[in-house]
């Protein structure tokens, strides 16, 4: 009896079965009763906490019990394997850090960086058992950061919307299941959070929860176009750039093991090259087979070398090589598309990704770069604005031919000087903007092996540099430079 308390008085007993919870309810109550009386009549003095925990594992028939002496929970698959240990966590801080723009306007400092600034904030609260706290990992700059801190969209909160991170707790009411699929998941996330998330709303508007069914006719309009949405570091919504973040389940995508944390933040903004696809706006093989006997496919031109550029050129090079891949050789092919950007090194870094790349200086025929040269006027049926400067759009309007597709990738805080919008009635444009792509595309994206031949994705050569979340102001002023790539902030590294 001394050495069976002694066992019970330095060890937790951890019973696994795959019995019913009214079999283990039976069980744990007559292994209490018969507790209490062997400690009554032997151990009167013995006061110490004893707990059971009884999980499923196998059994036909009969029980099946394993009884394991411990000091932290057994969890067993429904084949008796291991499965993910869910750990208990350390206690949460009340506090947090996060870099906050204090103004919503652009203009109250001189440096636009000064609208900013790294703060202790509270912890956010999980607001329903449809919300997950995530302790952020990484995170990575975006030009449309820059932009809020001049004024765009008007944000105050935490900034940020681009991240990796690890699902560490859900509501207190949130079943057992959802913590089992969720708890201590690295995560990236759509960044728009529908009113059908909202706690304090009775009736939603339709599009979020698709009840209007838009999404049949309108690729993915419940991910993008709540009406009443909010959107993460960008609208009304907390941001990436702090130690601890909320998103609604729904969003959440799991990030595939194995994958680098640094290139798992790329999910968002190649999410949105991926968007392009999505939205059916480039063919490099045309259904019509008349149509394709006579020109193949899109001529495509990508504007602006920067992060989304290159990334739509990732995207839309691979999805070139597929296309030509299965093409009738004696037919008409498709030429590759072409990105223009201002920067060789950076054009480089796509060249093996089946695009080609030209310097935007090759769009002139003149130095001063005011006269479109014939080679390239009205000459590509896509054009992809993706410069982030909003004077990039004259030239895109100008290579687009009468009757083409062009595709508004940039977003920016300042207005286009000298604009006219009558080259897009007379030539009849069709101006389509396009923002959040799917991120689980991205993510298998970036997960596969090289198939069908096509180049791998290495998102890790567009980082330039990393810094702390304590630096982050430094890490933006990195992110401004005309040289940058990609900035991440590093909260935490797994």
């Amino acid at each position: 009896m001394t050495l069976i308390t002694s066992y019970i008085h330095h060890s937790s007993l951890i019973i696994c079965s795959s019995v019913a919870v009214s079999v283990v309810e039976m069980l744990f109550g007559i292994l209490r009763d018969l507790c209490a009386i062997l400690f009554s009549e032997t151990h009167m003095n013995f006061q110490r906490d004893f707990s059971v925990i009884f999980f499923c594992c196998n059994c036909v028939l009969g029980l099946s019990i394993k009884i394991t002496f411990s000091f932290k929970p057994l969890f067993l698959s429904y084949d008796g394997s291991p499965a993910r240990t869910i750990m208990p966590s350390s206690p949460l801080p009340s506090s947090m850090k996060a870099f906050v723009v204090q103004s919503s306007n652009g203009n109250t400092n001189p440096n636009p960086l000064d609208n900013g600034q790294l703060m202790t904030i509270p912890l956010p609260t999980i607001p329903s058992t449809k919300y997950a706290l995530i302790k952020v990992l990484r995170a990575g700059i975006c030009n449309t950061d820059l932009e809020i801190l001049q004024g765009y969209m008007g944000f105050t909160g935490t900034l940020g919307h681009e991240f990796v991170g690890r699902v560490v707790k859900l509501h207190d009411d949130a079943s057992d299941e959802l913590k089992e699929q969720w708890i201590n998941e690295r995560v990236c996330g759509d960044i728009n959070l529908g009113c059908c998330n909202d706690v304090n709303r009775n009736a939603f508007c339709g599009v979020c929860d698709d009840k209007l069914a838009y999404d049949g006719f309108n690729s993915k309009m419940s991910r993008n176009h709540c009406p009443n949405r909010t959107v993460l570091g960008i609208l009304n919504q907390d941001g990436t750039f702090a130690e601890y973040m909320i998103l609604p389940i729904v969003n959440l995508h799991k990030v595939p093991e194995g994958m680098p944390n640094e290139v798992a933040v790329f999910a968002e903004p190649l999410a949105a090259a991926c968007r392009i696809v999505e939205q059916g706006l480039v063919h490099f093989t045309y259904a019509d087979i008349e149509r394709r006997s006579a020109r193949g496919g899109d001529k495509v031109a990508i504007l602006g070398d920067g992060k989304l550029g290159l990334c739509v050129s990732e995207i839309l090079g691979r999805e070139y090589l597929s296309s030509i891949a299965i093409f009738d050789a004696a037919k008409p092919q498709p030429p590759a598309p072409i990105l223009f950007g201002k920067h060789r090194d950076k054009l480089d870094l796509v060249a093996d990704c089946g695009v080609q790349t030209r310097l935007v200086s090759e769009c002139y025929q003149d130095d001063e770069q005011k006269q479109v040269s014939s080679d390239h006027l009205n000459q590509y049926d896509v054009v992809i604005d993706a410069t982030g400067n909003p004077n990039g759009l004259k030239l895109s309007m100008s290579l687009c031919r009468p009757m083409g597709v062009l595709v508004l990738k940039s977003t920016c805080a300042a207005g286009v000087s000298g604009f006219h919008s009558a080259p897009i009635v007379i030539d009849e444009l069709m101006v389509v903007g396009s923002r959040c792509g799917p991120i689980e595309r991205a993510l298998e994206l970036m997960s596969a092996e090289n198939t069908a031949n096509l180049p791998p994705f290495q998102m890790e050569k567009y980082v330039t540099k990393t810094f702390p979340l304590g630096q982050a102001r430094e890490a933006l002023a990195c992110a401004a430079e005309k040289s940058t790539m990609k900035v991440q902030l590093v909260m935490e590294e797994d």
